[in-house]
This record gives structure tokens, C-alpha cells and sequence, in this order.
């Protein structure tokens, strides 16, 4: 046995044994060249013509082919692979993605669609050729660098002469290795606008315009540098009360995937959706229904929330320069694409220049060589060298004005001139072609001298040819957030067990509360006087005894809770008014003194600051000669929820009844209109509008003849057309004077709105029917500037008192008409004076029961009702008296 294993181990000795090897050479920089070679040859676009390889090599692939017709995009996708060492799969991709932008290719058939997100057609069946933008810009072999093709059978551009902000212009976007780049196509007015404006030296800004129109907020743009961001926004309207309208969509989306995304929230339950209809072909349009009794204006609030309506883009200005990367902003960019164009354009006229001088100097040489008989010179001479010679001695005379020296090469070309030229040879015409270079010579020596304006002038004329129909298609517009918990649909039910201490979804045995979302936060109060928010879950425990459950509303101060409690086991009881703005979620808060063993003896939440008035009940003890009073919660101040409350009473409470409930002690709700946003808001942004109580509304005025009253509220979507909007007064006339298309006529009238909440037109419906001019004041003066008439004079202005001219009648009148003159247009004056009656509400009247005060005077004597507060919390610092501007 010990043999054997001897055995093993010397055969164990005589095998090779096993070495470590590091990878050493080149192994160790393979890494690096391939991320070198993605950023550089593939991913990111170069600064100088802003294009990426691929593209560089397809431009000049189109170019070597060009010959005005079009060409299958499959030839020259095999003719660009003579030059790019790839796939044509990937060369054919890149092609689509230049055709769709619809600047440099000519397309020819089904390129695919960049709304709908459908693919082009098979390159074999769709056609391409250059744009004659792109020949007028793109292209000038006389100054372009080139290079050796990857195997070096052809030449190759290092970089196309672009005469144009072509980066900015179509966009870029790639990812390379540990580096990406995301640069917005930009608007092709605005950029040669900017363009100008820098040859100019003025300050320029130039923000993104996208193919796909929408709306958007560039806001945060950072002139495309990273930390940038842009919000993005699908352009939505109402079609009728049931119906919106999707007419635009935003960039980096198309129909297909954001229906998709509106279909997936539908499912959720986030938004209610009846149906959707994609009716897209050349223009956008996604009709959505909605169930009947839904708020238009909510939904498309929640569309911009939940799906793909709303969208953020982040870019990242990165391009090639001298084979680096470099980050740079879109206004950097735009300036050294304009310095560069600046040089290209004077590379372009010193070749002109050399061209036309040497045109100059060999028209020059030919009209001695015949004027002067100098061809006969060479009769006699038997070698070449002596031609040559007698031609340059006849020369020699005659060339003092010439601006160089002659060359042998001028002297060969002289000789190469056919005698049937020279016997037609006129001395008139040949002087006129001298003159008419010396002209063009003289205007391009200009031109240099004059860079910047032959700059200008050359970007102008730009706009001028290519500019029709590229407009602007996104809207510039600065978005408000919009507040998920309010737009959402409250789908789930929530239930709390009352005694047990749990709330939740799951709880369908229990008692119900309300509806809610998977979104929505839920405070509760507890009969210890605990307070808590928690998120939405299937079930929660929160403490026992609950008193009070509801969804939470962030920053509602208009939400007030009324409060008496028992400090400690046997203590006083204070009175308490506060609200809850603010909290941690899932922490416990103490609203009582935070003694042991107190407890709430009553407890209310009131949604618009009710103050209800209760009857206090003590028990029988000792000398007590009140055991009875009431307490009006209107007498006590709103203030921090921390704060320790007024005294009711140190005696021990029997119970609290109610014994009336209470108005709103809050002040009318201050509303204003931001018209940067187009939104109603309550915290003083914009033009003050109104204050507001419960059953006011709003009046709104179209352009387009269209009179509404409505609800206010922070959801509110208004039509761009929109030209009065105000607090409405239903007994305050609109006056209006507009023209009726089918008499051609002007009319007067006057109107009451008898039916709110329904949108009516009070101009008539023909179709060249318009609105003039619209008054909500009580006395409105209107100016008519009739037209000067052929033959006669002017007639004077006219001055109308619109309340004398006619007298209110229905919506739907016709009205008085107002002049069968000609008129050139209406004004609206300064109103008459006038003073408004005064709105009396019902929440104003005090109504006094001297039984009642005096029985309040006795009460207050024998109980002390001093105040003791103690806040110490955020709340405290919005404590206010009665009646503050509250949230909706």
C-alpha cells in the first residue's frame, strides 16, 4: 500500500505543472479602443457638420450618385457600404431617420410614419435623393478634407462643409461606451434668426421645436447641458362634454404608445375612459370618450399625470471635436456652427477669386495673342521650344497690366486655341468678357471685405428659399404641476373598525367611509385625541377608539377641526379650532396637553370652516349653580393644532351635545387667473379675479361668441380664445355688438344668463358672423368709425350709450341693429359711472338673541375663558383669527 502511493506521488512530479500568466500587451487596451472607437465612429455626432459617421458617409454616398432622379434607397445603401464597414441593415436605419426629418433627402414613398410610429418600407421599395437644401449647403468638394476609405480603395470626406446649424436642426441622439448624447432638433427659422443675431452681436436663445408639435416647458432647458430638463406635453381640447381630443402629441412618443399607456391607467383605475378612437393618417387625432357625468377638465389633468401625455426629457449637449468628446450648450454650438459657416463662405470666395483671376488672366492673354498677330510669330519655328519662346518674346510687350507673371503652361494653352476661333475672334466681345470679370472680381473682393454682411445676407436668403412652412410647431408654454391626488379617480373603497383601531381596503365587513385611491394618504383621529396620516393599505392599524377617518388633503387649510377635550384623568376641559396643513406620515401626534389619561369629549370636521354652537352638560357636584351653557365655536380663534386651547370649564364634563350647526366662519376664497400657466390658483399668482364664497362662479366670454358660468376650480382648463373672465354678478348685463353674417349688418344687445352651467352662443351661428367687441360693465359707451366711402367724405365718429341703445332682452335675440353705414371697425370707451349694489350674503347676516347674550355675560362671570396657547409647531405660524384665504 505504501508503495503504491509512492508511486502516485513521483508520477504526480514528472507531469508539467500548472503556471499563471497575466494578460499582459495588448489585451489590456482592447477595452479602451472599442469605447474610443464606439463614441468617435459611431454614437456621437461631430461638432463641425453634425453628423455621425454613418450619416457623413450616406450624404456622400447620395452625393456620388446624384444625378437628379431618384434612386432606390437599397443602391444607395450598397453604395454607402463601399465606405462604412457595417451592416446594411444599420445603414438603412439611419437613412429612414435623416428622410423623416425632411431637411436634406427627397423621399419617395412609404418612409414610415413619426406620429403613428409605423416602420418604412423596404429600402428596395422606397426611393431617395438629395434636397436641393442639401445641395445648396451640404456640399463643395473644392474645400473639403478628405480621407482614406476603411480599405483604402476610395476617398472618403473627413468632414462635409455644412454652411448650416445642421446639428441643432435635425437633433442627435446616441449612446456610446460610459458616454450618450441628446441634443433636440431645434426650429429651422429660429436658427438662422439666432445665427443673425450673433453675426450681429446681439444675445440669442434658442430653445427646441419638435417635429410632433404638443406643448412644452423649457423652463429648465440649461441651453441643453446636462441637469437640463424639458416637459413635454400631448396637446388636448375638449370636443364636446363627453368627448376629448388628442391633436398633437409630445416628442418621443407616437399614437400607438401612448394610447397604450392610456389604456394601462384606464385598467387601474386611475382615469375612466368609455372608448378611444385613433383617427391619425397625416394629422393627429385620438378622440377619447368619457363616461357621462365625468369632469373633462379633471381628466385631461389626469392624462398629464398619469400617462404618457406628459413626459420629461433630459438632454445632453455632447459632440466630436478634434476626435474628443466635448459638452457643450446649444447656444455654443449655434455660435461656432455660425463662426464656421463665416469661414467656410470666405474659403468659398477666395476659390472664386482665384478662379475669376485666373479666367481674367488667360482672357487677358488671348486677346494679345490675336489682337497682336502674335500666332504668326511661330510660322518659321521648327521645334517646340522654339514656339514657346517666340510666343513669350511676342508676349512681353503687351503684359505690363497682367497681375502675374506668365507661366509655360499659359503659353501651351495659347497654343492649343483653333484657328477657327481666332478668324471669329471679336475684340468687342472679348473686352466685354474682360469687364465682366474685372465686375465679378470686384464684387467677391467686396464680399471678403464685407464678411459678416455677406454672411448675413447669405443666411437671409436661406430663410427667404427653405423657410416656407417650417414654422414653429411646438407651443412655448410654462406648465403648472398638476396634483395627482386630486385628478385621480378614487376607485377603492375604504372601511375602518371603529373599535379595533384598523382602517383599510380589505376591511369589507367593517364600516364604510369613503372612496379612495391606491394614491390617497388617510388622517385619523382617535378618542385619546391621536392624530395620524398613513398611505392607503389593504389594512392598517392606527390606534384604537377611532373618532374620525377621511382622505388626507395636503396644504388644506380650509378643512377646520373642532375640539373639546379633558386634559388628564380628572383636569379641565379646553376648546379647541384648528387645521392640519402638514404632516410626517405615520407618526402620532398629540392634540390633547399630553397628560395621561385625557380624552376627547367632542369632536367635528368641517369641510368649509363650519363654527357650530354646542350645549355643555356638567355633572352634579358640590356648590356648582350652572350645571348648563352653550359655547358658539365661532368665539374661538383658529390656531395651531399643538396649542392647548381656551378653558371651557374645571369641572367635570357630563357630555357635549350639539345643539345648532354653524356657517363658515372663513373668509370668501381669494381666486386669481396666472395667465403664463392659463390657471386658476389661491395663493396670489397672477390677476386677482374674486373672492369667491360656495355658490359663486365664474363668467366666461369666448372670441368666438360663446358665454358660460362655472364652478371655480384649481382643475379648470381654459380655450385660448377666452376674452373675459371674471367674477359673475347674475344681475349684471352683457352688452355685445358683433356681425351678423347672413345680413352683413351690425347689431346691439343686451343679456341676462338665465341657465348656468350651460355654454350658449349669443351671436348668431352663420359662419362669417364675429364677435367685435363684448362689455360686462353696468353702463358700457362704444365708438363707431365708419369707413371712408368713394366720392364722399368721412363720416364723424359715433359715440353709442349701449344701456339707452337697447334694452335687455334674451340670450338668443337677435338685437337692434346698430347702422346700415359702411363701418370701418368698433371700439369700446370708458364706461359711464355707475355704482354696483352691493351682494348681500346669508353667512354675513348676524342675527342677536339678547336672551342668549345675556345668559353668555352670566356664564362668563362664573367661568373663566382665558386663553392659553402654546404653539409650538409649524401650524401655529398660520394661526390666524377667523376667516383666513383658504386652499379649495
Amino acid at each position: 500500500m505504501i508503495e503504491e502511493e509512492n508511486d502516485d506521488l513521483a508520477n504526480q512530479q514528472d507531469e508539467p505543472q500548472e503556471t499563471i500568466t497575466r494578460v499582459t500587451g495588448m489585451y489590456k487596451d482592447w477595452f479602451l479602443d472599442y469605447a474610443s472607437y464606439v463614441i468617435l465612429e459611431r454614437a456621437v455626432p461631430a461638432i463641425e457638420d453634425g453628423f455621425k459617421p454613418v450619416q457623413r458617409r450616406i450624404m456622400h454616398s447620395m452625393k456620388d450618385l446624384d444625378d437628379g432622379r431618384y434612386n432606390k434607397v437599397a443602391n444607395i445603401v450598397g453604395h454607402t457600404m463601399q465606405y462604412h464597414p457595417h451592416g446594411d441593415a444599420s445603414i438603412a436605419d439611419a437613412m429612414v431617420q435623416i428622410g423623416q426629418k425632411d431637411l436634406l433627402i427627397d423621399t419617395q414613398g412609404n418612409w414610415g410614419n413619426i406620429l403613428t410610429g409605423d416602420s418604412a418600407a423596404a429600402s428596395r421599395y422606397i426611393e431617395a435623393r438629395l434636397s436641393k437644401f442639401a445641395l445648396d449647403v451640404v456640399y463643395n468638394p473644392k474645400i473639403t478634407e478628405w480621407q482614406a476609405s476603411y480599405d483604402g480603395r476610395r476617398k472618403e470626406p473627413v468632414n462635409l462643409p455644412v454652411k448650416f446649424p445642421l446639428l441643432l436642426a435635425q437633433g442627435g441622439e446616441g449612446i456610446a461606451v460610459g458616454l450618450s448624447t441628446k441634443i433636440l432638433p431645434h426650429n429651422f427659422i429660429e436658427l438662422i434668426d439666432a445665427s443673425i443675431k450673433h453675426l450681429q452681436g446681439k444675445r440669442l436663445t434658442i430653445l427646441p421645436d419638435f417635429p410632433t408639435g404638443g406643448e412644452a416647458d423649457f423652463s429648465n432647458y440649461n441651453d441643453g447641458l446636462r441637469g437640463g430638463r424639458v416637459r413635454v406635453r400631448a396637446k388636448i381640447s375638449q370636443l364636446d362634454k363627453n368627448t376629448l381630443v388628442i391633436t398633437e402629441i409630445p416628442f418621443g412618443t407616437t399614437t400607438s404608445s401612448l394610447i397604450d399607456s392610456i389604456l394601462k391607467v384606464n385598467e387601474k383605475g386611475k382615469i375612466k375612459i368609455k372608448k378611444i378612437e385613433d383617427n391619425t393618417a397625416a394629422e393627429v387625432e385620438i378622440l377619447i370618450h368619457l363616461p357621462s357625468g365625468l369632469s373633462p377638465d379633471k381628466t385631461i389633468d389626469a392624462l398629464y399625470a398619469f400617462t404618457s401625455c406628459e413626459s420629461s426629457i433630459s438632454p445632453l449637449g455632447c459632440v466630436i471635436e478634434d476626435n474628443k468628446p466635448l459638452f457643450v450648450g446649444v447656444s455654443e454650438m449655434l455660435r461656432r456652427s455660425t463662426d464656421n459657416t463665416v469661414q467656410l463662405l470666405k474659403q468659398d470666395l477666395e476659390i472664386k477669386l482665384d478662379e475669376l483671376e485666373e479666367q481674367w488672366h488667360f482672357a487677358s492673354l488671348e486677346r494679345i495673342f490675336i489682337e497682336k498677330r502674335i500666332y504668326r510669330d511661330i510660322e518659321e519655328e521648327e521645334t517646340w521650344e522654339g514656339v514657346i519662346k517666340a510666343i513669350d518674346n511676342g508676349l512681353q510687350p503687351h503684359i505690363k497690366h497682367l497681375k502675374r507673371a506668365i507661366t509655360e503652361e499659359d503659353i501651351v494653352r495659347l497654343t492649343e486655341i483653333r484657328i477657327k476661333r481666332i478668324s471669329k475672334f471679336d475684340i468687342d466681345k472679348a473686352q466685354q468678357k474682360i469687364d465682366a470679370l474685372e465686375d465679378q472680381i470686384a464684387e467677391v473682393k467686396h464680399h471678403l471685405a464685407h464678411l459678416i454682411e455677406y454672411a448675413i445676407a447669405y443666411f437671409t436668403r436661406l430663410k427667404k428659399e427653405y423657410g416656407a412652412g417650417r414654422e414653429r410647431k411646438t407651443e412655448i408654454k410654462t406648465f403648472d404641476d398638476v396634483d395627482a391626488t386630486k385628478v385621480v379617480i378614487r376607485n377603492t373603497k375604504l372601511y375602518v373598525n371603529r373599535e379595533e383601531g384598523f382602517i383599510g381596503t380589505s376591511l369589507k365587513r367593517d364600516e364604510y367611509v369613503c372612496d379612495c385611491s391606491d394614491i390617497d394618504d388617510i388622517i385619523v383621529f382617535t378618542k385619546e385625541g391621536k392624530m395620524m396620516v398613513t398611505k392607503v393599505d389593504s389594512k392598517t392599524f392606527v390606534g384604537k377608539d377611532i373618532m374620525h377617518v377621511a382622505v388626507f388633503k395636503k396644504k388644506d387649510k380650509r378643512t377646520i377641526y373642532n375640539m373639546i377635550y379633558r386634559d388628564g384623568k380628572g383636569g379641565p376641559s379646553y376648546i379647541k379650532r384648528f387645521a392640519v396643513t402638514g404632516v410626517t406620515r405615520d407618526k402620532e401626534y398629540d392634540l390633547t396637553n399630553g397628560n395621561k389619561a385625557s380624552t376627547v369629549l367632542y369632536f367635528s370636521a368641517n369641510p368649509n370652516g363650519e363654527a357650530e354652537v354646542v350645549t355643555i352638560l356638567l355633572r352634579q357636584a358640590g356648590s356648582i349653580k350652572k350645571l348648563k351653557w352653550d359655547i358658539d365655536f365661532a368665539d374661538v380663534l383658529i390656531k395651531g393644532r399643538v396649542s392647548k386651547g381656551n378653558l371651557v370649564t374645571k369641572y367635570s364634563i357630563k357630555r357635549v351635545e350639539l345643539k345648532e350647526k354653524g356657517v363658515s366662519t372663513l373668509k370668501p376664497r381669494k381666486i386669481w387667473f396666472d395667465d403664463t400657466v392659463q390657471r386658476l390658483n389661491v395663493d396670489g399668482r397672477g390677476e386677482l379675479v374674486g373672492e369667491f364664497r360656495g355658490e359663486d362662479k365664474l363668467l366666461i366670454i369666448t372670441q368666438s361668441g360663446l358665454v358660460k358660468t362655472v364652478t371655480p376650480e384649481v382643475t379648470m382648463h381654459f380655450d385660448d380664445d377666452m376674452i373675459v373672465l371674471e367674477k359673475w354678478i347674475p344681475k349684471k348685463p352683457i352688452s355685445a355688438v358683433y356681425f351678423n353674417g347672413e345680413k352683413e349688418l351690425y347689431y346691439v344687445k343686451r343679456f341676462l344668463i338665465e341657465n348656468e352651467g350651460k355654454e350658449e352662443s349669443f351671436i348668431s351661428e352663420h359662419p362669417k358672423s364675429q364677435l367685435e367687441i363684448v362689455s360686462t360693465d353696468w353702463k358700457p359707451m362704444a365708438e363707431v368709425v365708419f369707413a371712408k366711402e368713394r366720392g364722399k367724405d368721412r363720416k364723424d365718429n359715433l359715440e353709442i350709450n349701449l344701456e339707452e341703445f337697447i334694452a335687455i332682452k334674451g340670450i338668443s335675440a337677435l338685437g337692434n341693429q346698430l347702422t346700415k353705414e359702411k363701418v370701418n371697425q368698433i371700439n369700446l370707451l370708458d364706461p359711464l359711472p355707475y355704482e354696483a349694489p352691493e351682494e348681500v350674503h346669508a353667512d354675513e347676516l348676524e342675527v342677536v338673541d339678547e336672551e342668549e347674550v345675556k345668559s353668555t355675560q352670566q356664564s362668563s362671570s362664573e367661568e373663566s375663558t382665558s386663553s392659553n396657547d402654546d404653539s409650538e409647531n409649524e401650524d401655529s405660524s398660520e394661526s390666524g383669527g377667523k376667516g383666513q384665504t383658504t386652499l379649495f
